[in-house]
């Protein structure tokens, strides 16, 4: 997420009460998770495992609830709770606007689009030429979409992240500041889920299809022409490289890399990232030659228990 200007760090620390190590006037450009930070932007860290992480990653500005060396080049902001004030900060950049309308007036809708009825269009929201966005689709505040993108009812693109905190009293959400882009020529199924961005973008690059039912979690990234079939669920920060196949009920564990142009077979579970230009099968998720050696070589083993008892 890109704020609106420049800030300083001293302006970003009155904002959440923090205090902070570093010049006054050092520039704050935005906030974002670490996988997809550049520089000026704000990441947070509230676990000393992951603390180097933060600290060498491309962000310039830490969100820390420790006061440590700050590396040359970057800034600190400290604070007893990063957690909380990286929602203090989404809240303040990104706050929750009411709907007025089904569609909103701030809504850009290229020529010839067709919007058919009871679909909702937030605040914001863009979408190209020659689209069809069929009925009862909701379509969150933010969302880019581009040229001749077709998008079958029930869809819902733009939900929250699914981000929380285990806290003492209770589960506590990480808010959504991103969105969701969809890029010309993709084709999205009935009643698929797409989850914005926690503070990026969730995307669907160029001329991927999407069959029916189908999850896909914040900040992932599908690649250009992929093809995913029904009941598939991605979890958050996944890429898909290009023109990446999976078949029905493939289920991806998060922040995963699939290569370009595996093909997972069905009901197969990715629990790491996985090479291109392969066949995978399983849970976990294997080569589908290997994996299937290994069922039939199982299939045998009765047989082979009756051999051992006979001897």
């Amino acid at each position: 997420m890109k704020f609106p200007k420049t800030y300083t760090l001293k302006e970003i620390s009155e904002i959440i009460g923090a205090d902070f190590i570093g010049n006054h006037d050092f520039p704050v450009l935005g906030m974002n998770e670490i996988h997809v930070v550049e520089e000026g932007d704000i990441v947070f860290v509230d676990h000393p495992k992951y603390y180097d992480k933060a600290l060498q990653s491309r962000a310039t500005i830490i969100l820390i609830n420790k006061e440590v060396d700050c590396p040359e080049g970057k800034a600190l902001l400290v604070s007893d709770d990063p957690f909380r004030d990286f929602n203090k900060l989404t809240k303040h950049f990104k706050p929750f606007e009411s709907a007025g309308s089904s569609i909103s007036e701030s809504a850009m809708i290229g020529e010839g689009t067709v919007i058919q009825p009871n679909t909702f269009i937030g605040n914001n929201v863009k979408i190209g030429k020659n689209c069809i966005i069929h009925p009862n689709v909701t379509i969150y505040d933010g969302c880019i979409i581009g040229d001749n993108v077709t998008i079958h009812a029930g869809t819902v693109l733009g939900a929250d992240a699914f981000y929380y905190k285990n806290r003492p009293e209770g589960f506590d959400k990480l808010l959504s500041g991103g969105n969701v882009v969809i890029e010309n020529n993709v084709d999205i199924g009935a009643s698929c889920t797409i989850d914005r961005g926690v503070s990026g973008s969730t995307i669907i690059k160029e001329g991927s299809k999407l069959d029916n039912q189908i999850q896909i979690g914040h900040d992932t990234v599908i690649g250009k022409k992929c093809l995913i079939a029904s009941h598939v669920g991605i979890a958050g920060c996944v890429v898909l490289e290009d023109e990446v196949t999976l078949w029905g009920q493939v289920g991806i564990t998060s922040g995963a890399t699939i290569g370009k142009k595996a093909v997972v077979l069905a009901q197969s579970g990715i629990s790491k990232s996985l090479e291109g230009g392969k066949t995978y099968f399983g849970s976990p998720a294997e080569e589908a030659r290997e994996k299937l050696k290994q069922i039939a070589s199982v299939k045998e083993i009765p047989g082979i228990l009756k051999k051992l008892k006979k001897i």
